[in-house]
């Protein structure tokens, strides 16, 4: 990975070198100021040629810019949202993508592949596209007659945008609401980093009642707590477990009442969908996700209750510590109560990035309840649908025709639309808001990871990153691609009503491709 790496940077520098003295006449001949972004995202029209070069200037660094700080490799020859906490390279995992998830393992190499990135001054071989137009060709020429096909069903919508300038090179019914899927996570992932910050963490604790002498389990919203003795960085209960135990022996206490506490979260536990293999009932206390199973991602049985299934390992945890416990039941620790242990999360970042490569449900929903929280809202799945749409709106971000349910994007009543998805992204790109930047490092990589590992294997594989969405006759991508101008463009496509999930998938690859084989405008 390392090597790979290394190949990529010096082809990019030499790509931006070589441009440079071309685009410095350029500048000095329409004589063009310094560049200052405009806050994104931002619908314009590119009104003059002396604009266009200043926004070719801006792009070209920009697009530099992030590719090379969003990977798919970072500085260390690892992409971030590959280490191991994303558990998520082999199968395409997610909440309602299938497949099966997998076990707990050490991680593993990356593939070798072709370049990644397509050059600043060309297509490289890693874009395999007959369609792509050439210089100057329309996009819509490009891009009509792609997603105007069967496989996309009796409703579509899309949309492109330039992340530089904000300007839109392409959108048909792109103000049409429609049912996102999982793309809603990207949603979820900036209303939850705007609303707690990148380096918030979420607590798992114990407390001890002086009084009852009752040990309280709390539960901190923590979705990604482990109980595996491998913990791959993320909170371990076997860990809370001995710190506790150490604390009570302090303390001479060798046998204990034990209680959990979940207030923390409000509203029903099930969503919706009910029963479902896609997501545990969401719990204030729950360890690897409710899975009945070793997975660590996509589609497995979940136990009933997440909570007291929590607590009864951790009781036998304390038990192989030396502390007995009784059987553990619900209750509600008192303000009088004495923290013992603590066990945090890693930062909110990661979260939002294993969330957004595995699609994991469990953490959007837990997202979803953090965001109510931070917003004054009750944590539920309500609670948390207003306060995505609350920080969003107070982004000044495109809100017509949205309607949010849940975190998810498992309720069929959600909505979306191609320039609302598409802003997103352009605000996640913004060097303004660099706290949004997991949103971009989160993003599967198409051929590589999470929902896209199995998918581009004879197309933009390393160059589309895009977020994954399929329910029954829905099927959605939106992310981001580096166009062989070396534009770095956001794009939305959704559809709706569609008869075939493997060939709607397909097809939506198939735009995505072109769009990063293509120089149009």
């Amino acid at each position: 990975m390392v090597r790979i790496a290394n190949a990529v940077r010096p082809r990019l520098a030499s790509a931006v070198t070589a441009a440079g003295p071309r685009i410095a006449r350029l500048a000095k001949a329409v004589r063009v100021g310094p560049v200052h972004l405009p806050r994104l995202p931002r619908t314009r029209t590119v009104g003059t040629w002396r604009y266009t070069a200043g926004a070719a200037t801006a792009g070209l660094a920009l697009a530099a810019g992030v590719v090379t700080a969003a990977g798919p490799w970072d500085a260390n020859g690892q992409r971030t949202a590959e280490r191991d906490r994303a558990a998520a390279l082999e199968r395409p995992g997610g909440a309602d993508h299938g497949g099966s998830g997998t076990a707990v393992v050490a991680s593993r190499p990356a593939p070798s592949a072709p370049p990644v990135l397509t050059g600043l001054g060309g297509v490289t071989g890693a874009v395999g596209t007959k369609k792509a137009g050439p210089d100057g060709k329309a996009l819509s020429d490009v891009l009509e007659p792609l997603l105007d096909v069967p496989e996309l069903g009796g409703s579509h919508a899309a949309a492109v945008i330039d992340v530089a300038t904000g300007e839109r090179l392409y959108g048909t019914d792109a103000g049409k609401a429609l049912t996102p899927a999982s793309t809603t996570k990207i949603a979820t992932a900036v209303a939850a980093l705007s609303a707690l910050g990148p380096d918030h963490r979420l607590t798992t604790r114990t407390a001890l009642d002086p009084d009852t002498r009752e040990l309280v389990l709390v539960g901190g919203g923590d979705p990604t707590l482990t109980a595996h003795a491998r913990t791959g960085g993320w909170a371990g209960l076997r860990a809370l477990a001995q710190d506790t135990a150490t604390a009570l022996g302090k303390r001479g206490i060798h046998k204990i009442t034990l209680s959990y506490d979940t207030t923390l979260f409000t509203g029903p536990a099930l969503h919706p969908i009910g029963v479902n293999d896609n997501l545990a009932p969401v719990s204030a206390l729950t360890v690897d996700e409710g899975r009945a199973d070793d997975s660590a991602s996509g589609p497995a049985p979940r136990v009933a209750d997440p909570a007291a299934d929590a607590a009864a390992r951790f009781a036998g945890f304390l038990k192989d510590a030396g502390i007995t416990t009784t059987a553990p039941g619900p209750s509600k620790a008192s303000t009088r109560a004495q923290t013992l242990a603590t066990v945090s999360s890693p930062p909110l970042s990661a979260l939002v990035e294993r969330m957004l490569t595995n699609s994991d449900n469990d953490i959007a929903e837990a997202l979803a309840r953090h965001t109510a929280l931070a917003s004054g809202r009750p944590a539920s799945f309500a609670g948390g649908a207003e306060a995505i749409a609350t920080h969003l709106r107070k982004l000044g971000l495109p809100m017509s025709g949205a309607a949010f349910h849940d975190g998810s994007g498992l309720d069929r009543a959600d909505r979306l639309t191609a320039d609302l998805l598409t802003a997103l992204l352009a605000e996640a790109g913004d060097p303004d808001r660099p706290g949004l930047r997991p949103v971009l490092t989160g993003l599967p990589v198409a051929g590589f990871t999470g929902t896209l590992s199995s998918r581009y294997t004879d197309g933009a594989s390393g160059v589309v990153r895009a977020k994954t969405g399929t329910l029954t006759g829905v099927n959605t991508l939106a992310g981001t691609v580096v166009d062989k101008d070396g534009h770095l463009l956001a794009f939305a496509f959704l559809a709706s009503d569609t008869a075939n999930a493997l060939e709607a998938q397909s097809a939506l690859d198939t735009a995505a491709t072109a769009l990063a084989g293509c120089g149009c405008r």
